[in-house]
Formats: C-alpha cells, sequence, structure tokens
C-alpha cells in the first residue's frame, strides 16, 4: 500500500479566510478554509498569524520562510494562503530565502466565502495538487491563481476586483486543469539553478519612489536620508527627467532603477540628461526585469546580507537570484 502524501498548509489571513465581519463594518479575515477533495493526502495546517495583506511585512515574509524550512522535511509540498495585495512580495520573498528544492505555492482568492462565487477552494485544491506534483519540486516558489502557475519573478496582480487576477510578463509558466478531483499539471518551462539567501533578518529600509512627467525629484532627499537604499519606479526603459541626474550621483547608497511599465527589462539605452545611459554612469543600478517592489525586495534582503554596492550591482547584473 503506497503511504499518504503529506501536505504542510500554512494560513496567514487575506481573503481566502475572509467574511463580513459581525458588526457590519466590512470583509475581515476570520477563519482559514481547508482544503477540499484531496484524496490520499494527510494535510497538516499551521497558522502564524491571521492578517489582511497590506498588514504583511519583510518580517513576516522571513517568519513565513522560516517556518516553511522547518516543516518542508515532513511533508512532500507546502501550500500558502495569503492576500493578495501583496502576495505577490511574499512569493518573490520566498524565492529568494528557500531553497528552489522546497515545492511551496501560495495561493488566495478575490471573492470572499459568503459570496457565492467564492475561488477559494479551486485555488487552494489546484495550489495543493501542483505542490505534490513531483515536477514542481526544484522550481522554487510558486503563485496558483486561476489554474494557472506564475514564477515568483515575473508574477504581477493585474486587476483589483476579476477571478483571474494574476498574470505577468511572459506569462504562466505551468497550467493546472482538473476534471472533478483528478488533476493534470504541466509546465512549460525549465528552471534555472541558484542559491537562496541568508539574511539574519529583513531590516534593511528602503524606499520607492515614483517618477512622472515634470518631476523634480520631490521627495528624493529626505527618503535618502531615512533609507538605507531607494528603488525609483522609473519611465520606460529605465529614464528619468534631468533634474534626477545630479542627485543620484550625490549618494552613498545603492540606488536601483526600476520601470513603471507594466512589462520589460530596464536598459541603459538614452545618452540624454536622465537618460538611462546616464543614470548607470552615475552610479544607478538597473533592475533588470523586476519591478519596483520586487527590486525593493531584492535590495533589502542583500543589504540585510551585508552586501556593499558593487555586490548588489553584480547581482542585479547577473539576474543572480
Amino acid at each position: 500500500m503506497n503511504a499518504l502524501q503529506r501536505l504542510a498548509v500554512i494560513h496567514t489571513g487575506g481573503t481566502i479566510s475572509s467574511r463580513p465581519a459581525p458588526d457590519g463594518r466590512g470583509v475581515t479575515p476570520q477563519r482559514a478554509p481547508s482544503v477540499p477533495g484531496l484524496d490520499g493526502v494527510s494535510v497538516h495546517d499551521y497558522q502564524p498569524f491571521t492578517l489582511p495583506s497590506p498588514h504583511v511585512t519583510p518580517r513576516h515574509m522571513l517568519e513565513l520562510a522560516r517556518l516553511v524550512a522547518r516543516v518542508a522535511p515532513e511533508h512532500d509540498g507546502v501550500v500558502i494562503t495569503h492576500g493578495t495585495d501583496t502576495l505577490e512580495e511574499t512569493a518573490f520573498a520566498l524565492h529568494l530565502l528557500l531553497p528552489a528544492s522546497i515545492p511551496v505555492v501560495l495561493t488566495g482568492s478575490m471573492r470572499h466565502m459568503e459570496e457565492a462565487s467564492w475561488d477559494g477552494p479551486g485555488n487552494l485544491l489546484d495550489a495543493a495538487q501542483v505542490a505534490l506534483h513531483p515536477r514542481t519540486r526544484g522550481r522554487g516558489a510558486l503563485v496558483v491563481f486561476g489554474g494557472d502557475v506564475f514564477d515568483a519573478r515575473t508574477v504581477t496582480k493585474i486587476h483589483t476586483t476579476a477571478v483571474d487576477a494574476f498574470g505577468g510578463y511572459p506569462g504562466p509558466i505551468g497550467r493546472i486543469d482538473r476534471v472533478g478531483h483528478a488533476a493534470r499539471v504541466e509546465y512549460f518551462a525549465t528552471p534555472d539553478a541558484r542559491t537562496p539567501l541568508e539574511p539574519p533578518h529583513l531590516d534593511a529600509r528602503v524606499e520607492i519612489l515614483y517618477a512622472y512627467a515634470g518631476w523634480r525629484g520631490e521627495g528624493y532627499a529626505e527618503a535618502r536620508s531615512r533609507a538605507d537604499g531607494l528603488v525609483i519606479a522609473a519611465l520606460g526603459t529605465g529614464n528619468l527627467p534631468a533634474e534626477l541626474l545630479p542627485l543620484i550621483s550625490d549618494t552613498d547608497r545603492p540606488v536601483v532603477i526600476a520601470t513603471r511599465t507594466h512589462a520589460g527589462p530596464v536598459l541603459p539605452v538614452y545618452g540624454y540628461p536622465g537618460g538611462g545611459a546616464t543614470l548607470v554612469e552615475a552610479g544607478a543600478i538597473p533592475a533588470s526585469f523586476l519591478n519596483a517592489h520586487k527590486a525593493r525586495l531584492l535590495l533589502l534582503t542583500l543589504l540585510s546580507c551585508g552586501l556593499d554596492t558593487d555586490d548588489i550591482r553584480r547581482v542585479f547584473a547577473e539576474d543572480a537570484y
């Protein structure tokens, strides 16, 4: 007789565990959901905290990573339920902090459990079956939503209310389709080898500034004075108004240039003042294909590991994460 597979389900709150509050003051996380219809699987639940995802911080992400590392050796897969607003950030943090050998899958829902269209059970079952699938091991943290499987590095929330709220260029790396409770998991990509980061904490302070037409650097000096590093969601391929160029060259802290555009890499193409090439010459670090909030997580993790600006520049340049 085959041994039961063992699945760890870590609940953190979010809409998937929410229902309208008894006092009528909106929807709040209240009760962790159960995985429906998993035959031949022994499920073990953990609940380190119950929070709406806007309340989740990097310290919670580090706590989750340590919990996953502790329970993973006793289980065949790990699922984390999470609110959708910051789900992609927690997924990317786990990508950075955990070995790729641990099959950990994050999911959530866009509708709460008292809505007729509650999508939580289907997403949770999909996530469980992906986490337990033999081809999932070695891929690091994944996000499963609406039947699609996403890489933690590229997934992003693309809609505020739709049930298929997650996407991100170049799209999903896999798909799970079910007939009843039978699941078919297909992957379209092969994972890269990598080494997890091991910061003692995630207490570095990194702030994000958002560029716009006519921005003259308002808020830049204040953010630089209180932060260990900065990320700028710049224009296009990583360009800024000319007024920002002297500010970036006048800093002893890492400044990472991401893009406010929803897809595509940061490339140092333009040589006009404030163009990407001049920003790199001034010392800015291109974020490659990471969006601003994931670039922030990578930068604060590297700073928390004690890396200096030159080493940080190398990690971003080589996509070494």
